[in-house]
């Protein structure tokens, strides 16, 4: 048992610390994603770029390496609850990658990548509730933090109590995790995305 956790720990972990938003900004020629805008290695970040398929790209590459740790593991292990672990290490691993001296991601793309491969209708949910609040505010901190809070009530719902834990957790560490925008919200001075950026 010790074994299998430890193993799933590790292929959430790195899986989840491949800086995918920096690697791909880097390939495409627009030096360090953390030096512009937000400083972020994630999505919005990227979409501030104007590359919108980049942004796309980082989006779903990040969905998909917490999905994947997810699946591998549960498949691997025969565990739904392993399943899970892997996939809460892999946004452990966006967050705190070591690569980057632990300063990720704010993993909410892999907070949804778990949600899709592990409770899909949670993850549908959450994905569209993110989207609402995204068009009609056009705050993705705001959008991310009443996803992630709408998740676990959903799950509840569901009666998959499992998941509920989990999505907690994750939501706490996103509000954690999006403290400075919390700050900024409040005050009135956080940044709008727009969905009709023209590339740079």
């Amino acid at each position: 048992m010790i074994t299998s956790i430890s193993v799933s720990a590790l292929i959430g972990y790195f899986c989840g610390s491949v800086p995918f938003g920096l690697v791909l900004t880097y390939l495409a020629g627009l030096g360090d994603i953390r030096k512009i805008g937000s400083g972020n290695i994630g999505t919005t970040n990227v979409l501030r770029t104007g590359h919108k398929g980049l942004a796309l790209l980082t989006l779903l590459l990040d969905v998909f390496k917490a999905a994947f740790a997810a699946v591998i593991c549960e498949f691997l292990f025969n565990s739904t609850g392993l399943g899970f672990f892997a996939g809460f290490m892999a946004v452990i691993g966006h967050n705190f990658p070591v690569w980057l001296k632990f300063k990720g991601g704010k993993g909410v793309a892999s907070t949804l990548g778990l949600m899709l491969a592990m409770s899909p209708v949670v993850g549908i949910f959450t994905c569209l509730t993110w989207l609402v609040v995204a068009l009609i505010w056009h705050y993705s901190s705001l959008a991310a933090l009443l996803a992630l809070t709408a998740a676990p009530v959903c799950a509840l719902l569901l009666h998959n109590e499992p998941a509920a834990l989990t999505y907690s957790a994750l939501c706490l560490l996103s509000y954690y995790r999006h403290r400075s925008n919390i700050r900024r919200l409040s005050e009135g001075i956080e940044s709008k995305i727009s969905f009709h950026q023209r590339a740079v």
